[in-house]
């Protein structure tokens, strides 16, 4: 079984660390090019062939799972889905947009994860994933391709271990705690941090959790900026007169710094998994 209590207390020791660590990123002038996948546009198959109708399907929001490049994807499951046990080549992470998902040891009891957990499958590792509700969706994404699955002959143990981060486990940070963000959007914006780094130049994984009502800005200073809408449906604008609105499994990134103008709606707060290699600072208007 994964240890969530673990994780969220090497998580706030990690966290409160980043604080001393890292300024505020500075403010590029420029909005960066931005590539923009919406939900509703987003074009499903199947995640695994060999298993025909009862595979899963899958929508790729960036990259190719099938090549060798970094992927992020989408996958839905049908009610009930429970997977035979097997293994994957490579290492992912994966966050739950909606119903409930249960990742783990072939012989574990059931821990349903509900939108907004956050979990990792090392490669090798012997699991099964299943899903329960009307409508399942996770997001996953790995370093490397190609994802492929593979029986549990197979496994191998590569030293990584798994974790399931249940949102009520999660470690929040505010204005008051990290200069990630501005004092002008302290009311009700907060981070947590997932994994990785935040040093320039290295890859690291956070939520960002923007208020009902915020209108302002993710300002990126790496060079790798990818984001995914967890909940709410937030705006992201392009211009003064053309915003587009992303419901959850809505995707938008750039490779060059610069400044991501969104707002939430006026009664729903929003939740965003970032993916970048470098700091962030969340301002409002």
């Amino acid at each position: 079984m994964k240890n969530n209590i673990v994780f969220a207390a090497t998580l706030l020791s990690v966290s409160i660390g980043l604080i001393a660590m890292s300024e505020a990123a500075a403010e590029p002038a420029a909005a960066p090019a931005t590539d923009i996948v919406l939900r509703s546009d987003v074009e499903w198959e199947q995640l695994n062939p060999a298993r025909g109708d009862k595979s899963p399907k899958a929508g790729t929001l960036w990259g190719d799972r099938k090549g060798t490049v970094a992927t992020g994807f989408l996958v839905e499951f049908v009610d009930g889905f429970s997977s035979p046990p097997h293994i994957h080549n490579v290492t992912y992470r994966g966050v739950v947009i909606s119903g409930l998902i249960h990742n783990d040891d072939p012989d574990a009891k059931p821990t349903w994860m509900p939108p907004g957990s956050f979990w990792t499958q090392p490669k090798g590792e012997e699991h099964i994933t299943a899903a329960k509700g009307s409508t399942n969706v996770a997001f996953i994404e790995i370093d490397h391709g190609p994802y492929l699955v593979m029986p549990p002959t197979d496994a191998f143990d590569d030293g990584e271990r798994s974790i399931n981060v249940d949102p009520s486990n999660m470690v929040w940070l505010d204005s008051s705690e990290l200069k990630w963000i501005d004092q002008s959007a302290a009311s009700g914006t907060e981070i947590a941090f997932l994994w990785g780094a935040t040093d320039a130049g290295q890859m690291g994984g956070s939520f960002v959790k923007l208020p009902a009502g915020f209108q302002g800005d993710i300002i990126a200073s790496g060079s790798l900026f990818q984001a995914v809408v967890i909940e709410g449906t937030p705006s992201y604008h392009l211009s003064a007169h053309d915003a587009k609105a992303m419901e959850p499994g809505s995707y938008f990134g750039s490779k060059q710094p610069g400044s991501h103008p969104l707002s939430s709606a006026p009664d729903t707060d929003s939740l965003v998994y970032v993916r970048t290699n470098g700091a962030y600072k969340v301002v409002s208007n």
